[in-house]
């Protein structure tokens, strides 16, 4: 973690080879549909009937995806054996729905303990049990075991709906995020009660001029509705250019949970996993930067959170295999020392979550090093939430306010340039403020600054120079790293495909544009002809849902929510031709067997 550039480039050649259950949905559940009317395409003709059926799964999907407070499917948890916990904000009259609501289900309605005014005035630890937040409208998940509304995949969830003419759902979830900077403290991860720690990269203006802008092509413009909308995006900014999210003296900003200790959802989605870090970091000291305690046996470290786990030397030879090692204590081994993962390692980790992006090795080994980084995809976000809310003071007639927008994001455009842009690399790479030195991890954020227009001509000139390191037969890979993260090698995510799809066209590379996203198309759909689902995540060597993910969260979840917007984005940017094609496919192609893809455990 937290190791020199050079030498985490030497890192990974080492070691890493290139190359979200209450069940799954089932595929009845979404094709037990009537295919209506297919939408026309911007050329007015239809699009063809092969990709009726996927797209008749991603319309009924948002209704089956759908989640309502007034609905005991959604505060009820039937993962849990105890009373399922509804949590109000303090100052909130309980809702007569609600209090209808648990006469039909059995669950509890509590108030938090103090009025949220700004991020981290809850201690979300000391809420016991951990309980869904209230929202006022209904939403999205991105899958079928999800009861909760997430940050960053409600964008796409968003943009789909959109695109689909469902913009009172679309229109409701931003009034979700709304309530919840006003009565939570800022746009949240989800809405749970450990999750009032920390926030999701900032989509908030993209969300609000998506519907926006619907709304204002279909002849109904909100001038009202945008400066209320306006004022809750400045909140959402001013969280993330202040303390603790600066990162250091760069004038760009970080990632960060306030919460301390292990990450609530880790110890209950991903079994083993901190031992599992544990474990790696004492095969490779070299690359434990702090992150790892040990102690003397029996001994109780106040410096350090979660499961303390011990290390201990038996007698080699026949008997002594891993399976009767794990039978029980034998005679022949002693405890050499205890270990536990230290405080620093377990911010890194929660502050991974808040990107995003979890697992990746991105950071350092687990992301460990998240906290210490100004991140290109931040704030490359936090360049178009400024350039938005220009847009947004200039439409409302406040133009000294814009001017101010426009000038922090020239400023903001000067530090990525000045700390993130590798102009020998021709690449953004993200930056160790702590140790003042730049990653040297390729990673598949380098084309966010296309996609938020920052980019020169030039440098997306160089970017797309670098294309190859990223494009598989599948689509874009998050990074040539095999890590066993789902967040690095071989996979690809529906999120940026879109946004890199877009950065490529915006600065002109329309042919690679539709090339890549082809790609990531023919996959979703060919999967689907295979099993009648749409996946969180795919393989983009195999073309497969088929994942063998060893670090972190392991199932690739049914939905799913983000793909589904995704889709129907890359699908209407898609040449008429090559939509006819994709099209034919589903008609004339048998989907080939899964390649079946192999476990990559982290060694």
């Amino acid at each position: 973690m937290h190791t020199p550039a050079s030498r985490l480039s030497r890192l990974h050649a080492r070691f890493f080879s290139t190359g979200r259950c209450r069940g799954y949905l089932t595929a009845l559940a979404f094709l037990a549909v009537t295919f209506g009317v297919i939408p026309a395409r911007p050329d007015g003709t239809a699009e063809p009937r092969g990709l009726a059926p996927i797209r008749a799964y991603i319309s009924s999907g948002w209704d089956t995806l759908t989640r309502s407070m007034n609905e005991c499917g959604t505060v009820v948890d039937t993962k849990l054996a105890a009373t399922s916990v509804m949590y109000l904000p303090a100052d909130f009259r309980e809702p007569a729905s609600l209090t209808a609501l648990q006469k039909q289900c059995k669950f509890e309605v509590k108030h938090l303990p103090a009025v949220i005014h700004h991020p981290g005035e809850v201690d979300a630890n000391a809420l016991n049990p951990p309980g869904l937040l209230y929202l006022e409208n209904k939403y999205v998940v991105p899958g079928g075991r999800f009861n909760e509304m997430y940050g960053w995949d409600s964008y796409f969830i968003i943009r789909g709906l959109v695109r689909d003419g469902r913009i009172d759902l679309a229109r409701g979830m931003v009034e979700n995020f709304f309530f919840e900077i006003e009565h939570y403290g800022n746009v949240l991860n989800a809405n749970r009660s450990y999750y009032l720690s920390r926030s999701q990269p900032p989509f908030l203006t993209s969300m609000i001029l998506s519907v926006y802008d619907s709304q204002k092509d279909a002849g109904h413009e909100d001038k009202n509705s945008l400066a209320r909308a306006y004022a809750f995006a400045v909140r959402d900014h001013d969280m993330w250019t202040q303390e603790p999210h600066l990162a250091g003296s760069t004038g760009l900003s970080r990632y960060f949970d306030r919460g301390d200790g292990p990450s609530p959802e880790s110890v209950k989605d991903e079994t083993g996993h901190y031992r599992d870090v544990a474990a790696f970091f004492l095969r490779h000291p070299e690359l434990d930067d702090h992150d790892l305690v040990r102690k003397d046996a029996g001994k109780t470290d106040p410096q350090t959170f979660g499961a303390q786990y011990s290390v201990r030397v038996c007698d080699s030879g026949r008997d002594a295999s891993p399976k009767i090692a794990q039978a029980g204590e034998r005679a022949d081994c002693e405890t050499a020392e205890e270990i536990a993962l230290s405080a620093d390692f377990y911010k890194g980790d929660r502050s991974m979550r808040e990107s995003g992006y979890d697992i990746s090795f991105r950071f350092g080994p687990y992301g460990a090093g998240t906290q210490n980084y100004a991140p290109v995809c931040l704030n490359s976000l936090l360049y178009k939430t400024e350039k938005d809310l220009q847009r947004m003071s200039e439409a409302l007639g406040h133009n000294d306010e814009a001017s101010r927008w426009a000038h922090l994001a020239e400023e903001r455009k000067a530090n990525i340039n000045k700390y993130l842009w590798n102009e020998k690399a021709g690449m953004f790479f993200d930056y160790n403020f702590v140790k003042q030195q730049q990653s040297t991890y390729a990673y598949v954020t380098v084309f966010y600054p296309l996609w938020a227009g920052l980019a020169t001509p030039a440098q997306a000139k160089a970017v797309m120079k670098n294309l190859s390191i990223f494009e598989q037969p599948g689509g874009l890979v998050m990074s040539p790293y095999e890590t066993g993260g789902q967040w690095d090698f071989p996979y690809a995510w529906a999120p940026n495909q879109l946004l890199s799809d877009e950065g490529m066209r915006r600065y002109g590379f329309n042919a690679d544009a539709d090339r890549v996203a082809y790609k990531f198309l023919s996959t979703v759909a060919e999967n689907f002809r295979r099993d009648g689902t749409i996946r969180e995540k795919y393989n983009a060597v195999t073309r497969s849902s088929e994942t063998a993910v060893t670090a972190g969260y392991h199932v690739n979840i049914v939905g799913f929510g983000w793909t589904n917007g995704a889709f129907l984005n890359l699908l209407h940017d898609l040449p008429k031709p090559m939509a006819e094609r994709l099209a034919r496919e589903q008609d004339t192609t048998p989907p080939p067997v899964a390649a079946k893809a192999a476990p990559s455990p982290v060694n």
